[in-house]
């Protein structure tokens, strides 16, 4: 395989190895759901929640491939059910509650199941007091297939995040690339403590988006977390070999204050 920022070619193992870096740049590849549960929890503790949940096709949708085909293709391809996994896990024995949406599934968008299971595991988290981690892979934002249903998640989720901190939970929010569009500009950006990969594009539209509709040229990496970190967006960067010990750290700190 070849790093697409220096172009140098990696053996897939040894990417991997190094939990989907690049040893030459450091550059962080793109990595699936199932992938960072196990870079971020301790081994064979995660339980994983609402896997029934199905997205159905509520408009009939068809452009080029109607949706269910689409639905159809990306389950085949990643083996999840839709883009978000939420459960139980531990990291370095503290016990939490993990979403992640993965970018291989549909680019990660927010349908009615993704919202719906991500609503469900923060009311879990407030029901039993743990902390919630959320790992957002989505670069597609709502997702337009399911119209308004897809749009509503974002308040929905929104809603759910506000009780939860009002009952004095702990929302730690991690950004990977790409973290965009509907997710962006609602649960993504809300934690207690925002944590963001290298290198990781964010924000709502992208830049040609917006000199295509605005005619606005924009300061270049304007939407790399290096970026959001020097004007204050985000907490802080962390490389994704260190995200275990420094969310159990950083979970450590908050339960003390």
């Amino acid at each position: 395989m070849s790093c697409p920022r220096c172009k140098a070619t990696l053996y897939k193992k040894e990417v991997q190895a190094k939990f989907g870096v690049c040893a030459e740049c450091g550059h962080h590849f793109t990595v699936s759901a199932r992938e960072r549960i196990k870079q971020l929890l301790d081994e064979d503790s995660f339980e994983e929640w609402f896997t029934h949940l199905r997205s159905c096709d509520p408009l009939g949708f068809t452009d080029k491939v109607s949706y269910a085909k689409k639905l159809d293709e990306a389950q085949a391809k990643t083996g999840l059910t839709d883009a978000a996994v939420v459960g139980k896990g531990f990291i370095r024995g503290r016990p939490v509650v993990l979403c992640i949406t993965d970018f291989q599934f549909m680019a990660g968008s927010m349908g009615s199941v993704v919202g719906e299971k991500l609503t469900r595991a923060v009311e879990e988290a407030t029901r039993v007091s743990l902390p919630l981690i959320m790992v957002s892979g989505s670069g597609g934002g709502a997702r337009m297939q399911e119209g308004i249903l897809s749009l509503m998640q974002m308040a929905k989720v929104s809603c759910a995040l506000a009780r939860y901190d009002q009952a004095g939970g702990l929302y730690l929010s991690i950004l990977t690339h790409p973290t965009m569009g509907g997710v962006a500009a609602s649960w993504a950006l809300q934690g207690d403590l925002t944590l963001a990969e290298p290198g990781a594009m964010i924000g709502f539209a992208g830049a040609r988006t917006i000199w295509n509709t605005v005619r606005i040229e924009l300061p270049e990496g304007f939407q790399t977390s290096e970026f959001l970190l020097e004007h204050g967006f985000i907490d802080r960067i962390v490389h994704r070999k260190d995200l275990r010990t420094e969310v159990a750290r950083l979970i450590d700190y908050c339960e003390r204050t």
